[in-house]
């Protein structure tokens, strides 16, 4: 009993102090105070201001699209590298298991050094002396950074998977391609998907490997590309974070709650349809 009390308490010690900051940002979205914790009056006011700030909206823009083609992108690369060396000789599965774990236990300040002094390297030494810093290096080290996860996502899939299925479908008659289509895919494709939104996630709140290899391009034009993390941090050395980012922060929050609360309905709908399936057979049974 008291193990019990002392595992409950200690659980929702951690989650008081995850979430509790958070529903502090969102209680004060809801006043026009200029200053966090300062409250004056029950206001949609930050909320109007927000879609009404440009340079809050750019940085926003230019978050999601960078974080949605990294994802797309990191996702592709990744799921059909862990295909790859799920089929390759122990040996070289060994080694590209072995580099994978590395950007994964690195230090990000070491991957956004190693591009920076690359990029530079192939401005100054094959393209004339020209920057190459734009929102493709910056794609690029988006990409280096999420692919390693969507290979460790993708990798458990696939050694759960029955590897005579692919066989069993080439034996039928199947093309590589369509094997790879009608059996490997529907195997692995919860990992996919959590690669997938993993990738998204590591994209949209970066800022070092952002800060290092960005450039001008997208929604800021021929200046820097500003993201949300790089306009919170530039904000911060001049003064205060502007207040509409806790309008800002709250809508993030809630269209995620949303996604996990839809996402898990889903799931015990599911499951609760299969054991009515397998209660169905045994009663006919």
């Amino acid at each position: 009993m008291v193990k019990k009390i002392f595992a409950y308490s200690y659980v929702y010690l951690i989650l008081a102090i995850l979430y509790l900051p958070v529903l502090y940002l969102i209680v004060f979205s809801f006043t026009d105070a200029t200053f966090l914790g300062q409250w004056q009056n029950f206001s949609f006011e930050l909320y109007s201001q927000l879609f009404a700030n440009k340079e809050i909206m750019t940085a926003l823009g230019n978050t999601l699209i960078l974080a949605c083609i990294s994802a797309f992108v990191s996702t592709v690369i990744g799921t059909l590298g862990a295909i790859g060396v799920y089929y390759c000789k122990k040996g070289i599965k060994r080694l590209t298991e072995g580099l994978n774990q590395i950007p994964v236990v690195n230090a990000e300040i070491v991957i956004a050094m190693s591009l920076t002094v690359m990029f530079v390297f192939l401005g100054q030494n094959f393209f004339g002396n020209n920057s190459l810093f734009s929102f493709w290096t910056l794609l690029i080290g988006h990409c280096c950074l999420a692919i390693p996860f969507v290979y460790l996502n993708v990798k458990p899939k696939l050694q759960q998977m029955d590897p005579a299925l692919y066989e069993a479908a080439m034996d039928l008659g199947a093309s590589p391609t369509k094997a790879l289509h009608k059996v490997i895919i529907p195997q692995i494709l919860p990992g996919i998907f959590s690669g997938l939104l993993l990738s998204f996630t590591l994209s949209l709140d970066d800022f070092i490997v952002t800060a290092f290899t960005r450039g001008p391009g997208l929604l800021s034009g021929q200046a820097q590309i500003e993201t949300l993390s790089t306009l919170v941090q530039a904000k911060i050395k001049k003064g205060a974070v502007p207040p509409e980012m806790r309008a800002l922060t709250t809508i993030i929050f809630l269209i995620v709650l949303a996604i996990v609360v839809i996402y898990s309905i889903r799931v015990n709908m599911k499951k609760n349809n299969r054991g009515r399936r397998k209660e169905l057979k045994n009663a006919s049974r």
